[in-house]
């Protein structure tokens, strides 16, 4: 009789009766069953899935959320707003006047039309803070009807404002604000602070409010002298008729309008409006929660490369009575698919928490946000697609392997990966090393490289890693069994045993620890860069610059220079010339310049002056070198020039060459050569103010300020005060940043305690052989604990390796920024992996210790 060559089962002889082949088991009950017998083996993996479908999940919810309470205040936002008339670029367009108004509200099909003046205004509140969100913060117009009240803000108590010294706030900004009607309030608007008494609490309904700002509103001339010009307005907006459609009346209000003017239908308008900042963190939550699945695949394929060894004989036994191939995988990758699907609905479940807490932490409404959708289909189905599609693809291989190996064989043995399949996976894995390499040098001089070489270099070193893992547990043998004699050898031995398993498991850490360092570098480079920055901006002893998106008020200069202690005191207020045109010199039509007071500019800033004399700026232009270069000027020369905001040109004669920093370039004139502003859209914008105090006066002279200006939306600041501030300003960033990377590292720790978890039931002979010869339970856990170290560190060495490769990248490719390496954190980042390593032992060796010997020893476990 011919043997047989092939692996397929021998077929069971059917009988004379009838009886055919053998049956194979139901796929989804011997899944099913398969599972409640290994449930403990699939809880972890099922973990790391849950842990990254939550974070999905909640990403998603949370954006579903924000999108729609944004949408819904947009739409429901002044709702007798049919058609708004603007500046098409503010600055560079016709007035807003009264007679435009007049001539639109005439329009047919028009039942209304109103004339908006509005601007930033900051509420002052308790302990003397601005209340809400800065960014969106605005001071309106109360234009009241015939009735005497505005119908765009109807009054919950008291009345409308009716004086420069009275206002009317939003309902919620009162509360926040712990304010009444008739209380005497602070204002801060164009960069002063003053007292005006609280007459009116109105409701508005109003995106702004509803994503958290603040709405202060003036009488419309006040409104007028703060944000526009006298009877002029930021913006009108018309109200249709019954029967007038919005784009119908947007056309006839575009036909009225001088050019420079747009008519925007408030469809289109909530379009146009629709805020993206929402889009751009939920793009990265969902960045996040890609990592932490994209790490997730690496401790499922560990798992079930793991169980198929483990589980070789019950698959043989299934091959033995007529499994083919196809079922054994199928019957794997259908075990992958309960545990997926069990972890996402986990996942989705705890996701509706984490989208909870997104909104806690980075909430953008305030008040009525719009509720979460749980069963939003687009959430729902990305869940489900990803928690079961992860599992799955990262169970396929196993499950090939797994069918592949001889019905014979299995029942003997697993078999080891070869020699050969190693070499060759270390050949491609030195190629796709080398790739990564080499891309991310290229990133230095385009930082758009990175989003390529980042994962390919990591994919490189994922499948290099076994060969890595060989070479570092080589190395860490001769210290490992100084350290703990037989037990540390025992250990590295045992990490030696499988390179595969051992790599796998040290880059489900790896990945993780490379984003978190790779941050870590980002950001302190950038907190590096601005501390210098902050110090080169420091010329002078004190300086006041303006909390974001407020401004510094044109007085404050003056202000502070009458101080007892104020030596020398400067505005720095960027402006721009315009040029005349054309000649060999058309390219130069504008030119930048900074206005200052020129009695003490050479003092407050370090200016070396080449030609000429500061003394005389005010009459004249100061230009640096190159510029002067550029234009062919020299001491002397006559510039024609219009400064902007003025309306007629003026001659500058050059009166000094100088080289100076970047804040003093590439030109110098006097703050009194700056027109009149006529409202907010003319005013200049200080940049800060400079001011050098008497000799031993600093700290005196920045209180006196502190009082005499008691502008919460105003900073003063030493040269302490300027670093520290720089150095904080990353610090909340790059605090999020780990508390969303904390997640992926979370499940490389998972992976450590499932590798140690499993190989305590792989070992139960070894086990029992060990405590047989001498090795007490002590022992055995400071084995297994070694041993997770010696991973956990391998994991650690690679990441924190690859995160500075990755975050020098980033850094070198931006222009200005130095490279710091945070030695202290990466160190912490180092111990904490140990810390891992060891945690993640103490199950896994208590396990192995409560193994009874001769149990153990009479097991047929290897």
């Amino acid at each position: 009789m011919r043997q047989r060559t092939d692996d397929r089962p021998p077929r069971v002889q059917a009988t004379r009766a009838g009886a055919g082949r053998p049956r194979t088991p139901s796929l989804l009950r011997a899944a099913a069953r398969g599972l409640r017998s290994h449930r403990l083996r699939f809880a972890l993996p099922g973990l790391a899935v849950l842990l990254g479908v939550a974070f999905v999940t909640g990403a998603l919810l949370y954006g579903d959320s924000v999108r729609t309470a944004l949408a819904r205040a947009q739409a429901d936002s002044q709702p007798d707003v049919s058609v708004t008339v603007r500046a098409e670029a503010p600055g560079r367009a016709p007035r807003l006047d009264d007679a435009l108004l007049r001539k639109l509200r005439a329009l047919p099909g028009a039942a209304g039309a109103r004339g908006t003046a509005e601007g930033r205004s900051f509420l002052v509140g308790p302990h003397n803070t601005l209340v809400g969100d800065l960014y969106r913060a605005a001071g309106v117009n109360y234009a009241p009807d015939a009735s005497g009240k505005d119908p765009r803000y109807p009054l919950t108590a008291g009345r409308g404002p009716r004086t420069a010294s009275e206002i009317a706030v939003d309902r919620r900004a009162a509360e926040r604000a712990g304010q009444r009607v008739g209380d005497t309030v602070r204002v801060v608007v164009g960069g002063a602070a003053r007292s005006v008494r609280l007459v009116g609490v109105f409701t508005a309904k109003d995106s702004r409010t509803a994503a958290g700002a603040t709405l202060t509103a003036f009488d419309t001339a006040t409104a007028q002298r703060q944000f526009t010009a006298p009877g002029t307005y930021s913006a009108i907006t018309l109200t249709a008729a019954h029967g007038t459609g919005d784009a119908r009346l947007a056309e006839a209000a575009q036909a009225q309008l001088p050019p420079g003017l747009r008519a925007v239908a408030a469809a289109d308008l909530n379009a146009d409006t629709a805020n993206a900042d929402n889009d751009k963190l939920t793009t990265l939550l969902l960045g996040f929660a890609g990592i932490a699945l994209f790490v997730s695949t690496f401790l499922v394929a560990n798992t079930f490369t793991m169980l198929s060894a483990a589980r070789a004989r019950e698959h043989a036994l299934l091959r033995a009575v007529g499994a083919t191939r196809a079922y054994v995988t199928r019957l794997v990758l259908t075990e992958a698919a309960l545990v997926g699907t069990a972890a996402s609905v986990l996942g989705y479940a705890l996701g509706i928490g984490v989208a909870e807490l997104l909104g806690a932490l980075f909430g953008v409404a305030d008040g009525p946000a719009a509720p979460l959708r749980p069963l939003a289909p687009a959430p729902l189905l990305a869940a489900f697609a990803v928690g079961i599609c992860v599992t799955t693809l990262a169970a396929y291989l196993p499950a090939r392997r797994a069918a592949a190996v001889p019905p014979v064989a299995a029942l003997r043995t697993g078999e080891p990966p070869t020699p050969a399949a190693l070499r060759r996976r270390d050949l491609a894995g030195w190629a796709v090393t080398a790739l990564g390499t080499l891309l991310t040098w290229a990133a230095v001089g385009d930082e758009n490289l990175l989003f390529v070489a980042v994962p390919v270099l990591l994919v490189g070193l994922i499948i290099l890693a076994p060969r890595l893992a060989l070479a570092a547990t080589a190395l860490l043998r001769s210290p490992m069994t100084r350290y703990a004699g037989v037990r540390g050898k025992l250990a590295v031995e045992n990490a030696r045993r499988n390179p595969r398993r051992t790599a796998a498991t040290a880059t489900t850490l790896m990945v993780g620890l490379a984003m978190v360092t790779a941050v870590t570098v980002a950001v302190s480079s950038v907190a590096r860069a601005d501390e210098q920055e902050a110090d080169r901006a420091m010329t002078s002893d004190l300086r006041i610059t303006a909390v974001d998106f407020a401004e510094i008020g044109p007085r404050v200069a003056d202000r502070v220079a009458g101080l007892p202690d104020a030596a020398a005191v400067t505005p720095v207020i960027r402006t721009e010339i315009a040029l005349p045109g054309g000649g060999d010199h058309g390219d130069h039509n504008s030119l930048s310049a900074t206005a200052v007071n020129p009695a003490a500019v050479a003092r407050l800033a370090p200016i070396s002056v080449r030609e000429g004399s500061l003394k005389s700026l005010g009459h004249g232009i100061a230009v640096t070198g190159q510029t002067a270069d550029a234009h062919g000027w020299h001491v002397g020369s006559r510039v024609p020039a219009t400064i902007a905001g003025a309306t007629e040109r003026t001659t500058l004669p050059v009166v000094a060459i100088y080289d100076a920093p970047d804040d003093f370039t590439p030109a110098l004139i006097s703050a009194a050569a700056l027109p009149p502003a006529t409202g907010a859209e003319r005013r200049p914008h200080i940049e800060s103010v400079l001011v050098d105090a008497a000799p031993g006066r600093t700290a005196a002279l920045r209180d006196t300020i502190r009082r005499t200006l008691d502008n919460p939306a105003l900073l003063i600041q030493d040269r302490a005060d300027a670093r520290r501030a720089a150095a904080d300003r990353m610090g909340p960033i790059l605090n999020i940043m780990y508390g969303m990377l904390s997640v992926t590292v979370l499940i490389g720790a998972l992976g450590v305690v499932n590798t140690m978890g499993m190989a305590v039931s792989e070992r139960v002979r070894e086990i029992g052989l060990l405590r047989a010869l001498g090795l007490d339970r002590r022992g055995l856990a400071s084995v297994l604990r070694l041993e997770s170290v010696a991973i956990a560190l391998l994991g650690a060495v690679l990441g924190l390796l690859a995160g500075i490769v990755f975050g020098a990248a980033a850094v070198l490719s931006q222009e200005g920024v130095p490279l710091a390496l945070p030695w202290d954190r990466i160190a912490l980042c180092f111990v904490a992996t140990a810390a891992i390593g060891v945690l993640a032992a103490l199950w896994p060796g208590r396990r192995a210790a409560r193994v009874p010997l001769l149990e153990a020893i009479a097991s047929d476990t290897e």
